[in-house]
């Protein structure tokens, strides 16, 4: 398999399969690990079903036993509701009330955060948005949205995958080349998209096979998931971003004064 197929199995949504068999985290643990953090960032969102035992087990090639014990614990912490005939779905709910900042410091913070960090383009096409990607830029599902997926490193060895799928027909010249030079917020402003806000949320996850190899780190070792939803000045959406970072290596300072900024650092 290729770096870029690799990654294109880390980025797009719903992605598994992948457990780390010689690892002393036991199997069931390792689908259940997944399976919350596909539901805390939304993936699997609330009400919607989630995969029977017969299917876990044919995914990830486990026992059915392995596969009730990963939905048991799932069912134990909450995330889900099992029912005899119904099947088993989801009742996370997230009640986190969001910080508000301000948008143009938190958006130069995030340009100079970009160049200031090594990067390589690893894949930059135009495809198909799936479902979740397409609800999040308010497409309809198999609408075209470009897709970047870059890899930032420090001088220590890298540092964060990053995944973002934007608009087409924003008149946004995106390639390699460009994506090597500047960030793609510059793009964005380059282009004559005046940015009028953004959501984001920040959360603990854990590194797939895949994400580990591109990363760097151990399978299953903790990284930060931090999705960004972009909005233009007339509140449409134009960018998602997804970008796994290595949390031994980056941290994020919010300044609480009047006029504080969202400062994304490294070490």
């Amino acid at each position: 398999m290729t770096a870029v197929k690799r990654v294109a199995s880390i980025a797009r949504i719903g992605a598994q399969g992948q457990l780390a068999r010689d690892a002393a985290i036991p199997l069931y643990h390792q689908i259940y690990l997944t399976l919350r953090d596909e539901i805390t960032r939304g993936d699997r969102p609330f009400g919607s079903a989630v995969p029977t035992e017969m299917e876990l087990a044919e995914n990830y090639e486990v026992s059915r036993i392995t596969a009730r014990r990963a939905l048991d614990e799932l069912a134990t912490g909450g995330f889900v509701a099992r029912r005899r005939r119904l099947g088993t779905h989801v009742i996370f709910r997230t009640a986190n009330k969001p910080i508000e900042a301000n948008i143009d410091q938190a958006v130069e913070s995030l340009i100079a955060f970009g160049q200031n960090t090594a990067v390589k383009v690893l894949e930059v096409t135009t495809e198909p948005a799936v479902d979740a990607i397409a609800q999040k830029l308010g497409l309809v599902e198999g609408e075209p949205a470009i897709r970047a997926v870059r890899l930032r490193s420090t001088s220590n060895g890298p540092l964060g995958l990053i995944v973002s799928h934007m608009r087409a027909g924003l008149g946004v010249s995106v390639t390699p080349e460009r994506l090597t030079e500047r960030p793609i917020l510059s793009l964005l402003r380059e282009a004559g998209v005046k940015i009028g806000g953004a959501v984001q949320t920040i959360e603990a996850m854990v590194a797939d096979l895949d994400m580990a190899e591109q990363l760097q780190c151990e399978p299953r070792a903790a990284v930060l998931h931090v999705e960004r939803l972009v909005e233009d000045v007339s509140g449409l959406t134009v960018l998602v971003t997804n970008a796994y970072y290595r949390a031994d290596r980056y941290r994020i300072t919010l300044d609480m004064h009047e006029q504080g900024q969202f400062s994304p650092t490294f070490g």
